[in-house]
């Protein structure tokens, strides 16, 4: 019998987990009022996590089993080397606790810009052909979502000391 990977063991905890906050749904209280019952966003939400993770099992299922053993002198040694091996890791965490230290400052929309932008030019490069599109992908999903969650659904997100004079 051969083994399965750790991305399966992993893809199979996520579809557990997804099982139970959807039967945890059910006990979302139902109002008297309105048309659309509170627990049909995190149903719809939990569905599109579980076909993911599905598909995360079969690719995983798909690959095979892992090597039998690391070999302990692949392993970084030192402290330079432990920092290069971790480098995107601690970028992003780095990067993450900036966004949420200038989030009073430069809000959301503007923070949240600079934030990914910052994060795709730190784990993707930073040639002028890639910061061009580091930028776009940056305004367009964070435009987008920030006018999702302020005009769609009437959010109120933080907007930071330069647009609260507006």
């Amino acid at each position: 019998m051969t083994r399965i990977n750790r991305d399966a063991v992993i893809a199979i905890f996520l579809l557990l987990v997804c099982g139970v906050f959807f039967w945890a749904s059910f006990d979302i209280r139902q109002p008297d009022y309105g048309t659309l019952k509170p627990s049909t966003w995190p149903r719809v939400i939990l569905v599109v996590l579980a076909l993911l993770s599905l598909i995360y099992l079969v690719q995983s299922l798909a690959r095979g089993p892992e090597p039998a053993h690391e070999d302990i002198s692949d392993r970084p040694h030192g402290l330079h080397g432990r920092l290069s091996h971790w480098r995107n890791v601690l970028w992003c965490f780095g990067l993450f606790v900036l966004y949420l230290s200038t989030m009073p400052i430069l809000g959301m929309l503007i923070g949240g810009i600079c934030f990914v932008f910052l994060l795709l030019c730190a784990l993707g490069g930073w040639q002028p052909r890639q910061l061009a599109l580091h930028a776009v992908i940056a305004g367009v999903a964070v435009g987008g979502m920030w006018s999702v969650f302020t005009y769609g659904l009437g959010v109120i997100l933080p907007t930071g000391v330069i647009f609260s004079a507006f």
